[in-house]
């Protein structure tokens, strides 16, 4: 009798807690889970199609190997597996959609005189984080918020002398001026802890103390200072009656519910703390269709509270998950104390569940409008560009390509990918110019294009190998003319056109006046697009290669600093400006840096 591949593999697996991957014949990571017991829950995949749900039963006809991580106990593996499943990504698993970097705000305590920023980084310092937002969108609002709230410094000026006079956000009342001396270190502190207040959902405590402030500005009789602060607590009252739903007796808690269509799932996320409602926050979850409610609440649970920074008692769920004890003492840890996973049958509770479905109904709702008013915008630029750039069909795949450069320096190309309309960011590439030295935009274009056609007719089965619908290039006839040579020395039959900025025209070869696309029409837009982000890619590349060559310059002159003691420095503040910023003290802090290097640091920054 044959033995499958798996048989004996199975019988050797551990009876131990750990993370499994399972995999396709080119070693791709299909499915990633976790075990109490390995050997029991590897084995239970193997077993007659019938007896398995048809999408695991579809998983297991791709899968042709597997691997497993021991570890220590059922909360380690939790662990594991969320950062797994971010790292891999695999098609199977319900997954947190674009989850590489959530941004946070960010309350610096950690500086003499902190600041309230957005970051995508948590660090074990002495900061405060809040978060994470599901977008860059709603962070930044909220930050726009308690800055018309609390006058904090939002600069990065260095604070260790006195400036003689204070900028604009003094003069609006968005600061309160601390560059200048105007304010003690510690009246500013109290600003900060007004602002902690309020991201805490403890706005009552704040009006207290501005209304005791205010009674002893009139006592004072510093009555302009008192008005000040009397329209403060107006707008902080304001802000927190328009924004906050109270329920009378409950505490810190999140409540969640999701709403499923086709293959998303939309989870929308109620922050209850003291018993108001201090926020809300919607993420979308990929890879849902056919997965049963409990098993996408347990996906979102485990990748949410992975990188959340504030875990609270108690979490209200609308369905129950697949393991609520090891999920549970997985978030006590993280929380250092006891954390509750709730489903509510009737009550407030059930009341709070059903409000946080429908918000996410309403607001999968907006999203799909959107999409379906931004899908036929597209549908109709894409048969535009057909027509108007005489293709022989809609152009399925759009290649674009940018350089970025400083008078020739840190010369950079890049290549943005659109398919059917929208970004394919796992495509985009970047090119850090070799050859070319002079200021030379049509040799750099060459460049790029040559490359990056001799990687496509050396590559199979990748994104190198694809062949593009139309390629498109930044800028006018010449950027246009230059590509076209690259194109006819490797004997490729490929749509080129080029985008010139100025007059935001289109160049087609064999064409002495630009395309007939109107200022106005979808096709236009489309290639716009394009052209903004394959010019944003190139610029944030750019920059990036300039800042290093800045650090490295900046760190590298400074005798006694070589490659270990630089990366600290750099982990620890972040740039070269925060470390001239920083006093002998901060710096001297900072692992293999002792009094003899500070000076040195400070002296040559």
């Amino acid at each position: 009798m044959e033995t499958n591949w798996y048989t004996e593999r199975l019988k050797a697996l551990p009876e131990r807690p750990g993370v499994y991957l399972f995999k396709d014949e080119g070693g791709a990571v299909l499915y990633v889970g976790k075990a109490a017991v390995l050997r029991h829950r590897v084995r239970s995949y193997f077993q007659s199609p019938a007896d398995l749900s048809p999408r695991t039963s579809r998983l297991m006809e791709r899968v042709t190997d597997f691997e497993f991580f021991v570890t220590d106990s059922e909360q380690e593996a939790i662990l594991l597996e969320c950062n797994l499943i971010k790292k891999h990504r695999p098609f199977f698993n319900v997954r947190l959609k674009d989850d590489k970097s959530y941004p946070y705000l960010k309350v610096s305590l950690d500086e003499e005189w902190p600041r309230i920023y957005v970051t995508r980084r948590v660090d074990s310092n002495r900061a405060r984080y809040f978060g994470p937002y599901a977008s860059a969108g709603s962070v930044r609002q909220t930050l726009d918020l308690i800055q018309k709230l609390f006058p904090f410094r939002s600069c990065q000026r260095s604070l260790a002398g006195r400036l003689s006079r204070p900028c604009l956000e003094y003069h609006i009342k968005r600061c309160i001026g601390p560059c200048t001396g105007k304010v003690s270190r510690r009246e500013y502190l109290d600003v900060v802890k007004q602002v902690l207040y309020f991201l805490e959902g403890k706005e009552e405590l704040i009006v207290k103390q501005l209304q005791r402030k205010m009674d002893q500005a009139s006592e004072e009789m510093e009555y302009e200072r008192a008005a000040y602060l009397r329209d403060q607590i107006r707008a902080v009252t304001l802000v927190t009656e328009r924004q906050k739903i109270s329920w009378t007796g409950m505490g810190d808690r999140d409540a969640i519910a999701f709403i499923q269509m086709n293959d998303q799932t939309l989870v929308m996320v109620f922050f209850i703390r003291r018993g108001k409602l201090v926020g809300k926050e919607h993420f979308v979850l990929t890879s849902t269709q056919e997965e049963q409610p409990e098993h996408i609440m347990s996906s979102f649970v485990k990748q949410y509270y992975n990188f959340a920074v504030t875990v609270p008692p108690l979490a209200l769920l609308q369905h129950p998950v697949d393991e609520t004890l090891p999920i549970e003492k997985w978030l006590a840890a993280k929380r250092g104390g006891r954390v509750r996973l709730l489903v509510p049958g009737r009550g407030k509770n059930r009341e709070l569940i059903a409000m946080v479905e429908e918000n996410a109904r309403q607001t999968l709702e907006q999203l799909r409008v959107k999409f379906l008013v931004e899908t036929d915008t597209v549908a109709r630029g894409l048969h535009e560009l057909k027509e108007k750039l005489g293709l022989p069909e809609q152009p399925k795949r759009i290649e674009c390509y940018d350089i970025s450069d400083i008078q020739g320096a840190l010369a950079v190309g890049s290549m943005v990918v659109f398919e059917n309309g929208y970004p394919k960011k796992e495509h985009y590439r970047r090119f850090k110019i070799k050859t070319v030295t002079a200021v030379d935009d049509y040799a750099m274009i060459k460049e790029v294009l040559r490359r990056r056609l001799k990687r496509g007719s050396d590559s199979q089965g990748d994104p190198w190998g694809m062949s593009p619908s139309l390629l498109l290039i930044d800028g006018g006839k010449g950027h246009l003319n230059a590509a076209l040579e690259v194109v006819n020395e490797a004997g490729l039959s490929l749509p080129v056109a080029s985008l010139a900025k100025e007059n935001e025209e289109v160049f087609l070869p064999g064409r002495s006046g630009p395309a007939d696309l109107p200022r106005t029409s979808a096709g236009l837009y489309l290639l716009q697009r394009i052209r903004d982000e394959a010019h944003r890619f190139a610029l944030g590349y750019h920059g990036r290669l300039r800042q290093k060559r800045g650090i490295a310059s900046a760190l590298d002159s400074v005798p006694g600093i070589g490659p270990k003691r630089k990366k600290a420095l750099l982990r620890r503040f972040g740039s070269v400006k925060a470390i001239k910023e920083a006093s002998a003290e901060e710096i001297a802090s900072v692992p293999g840096i002792n009094r003899s290097v500070t000076a040195r640091i400070k002296e040559h920054l």
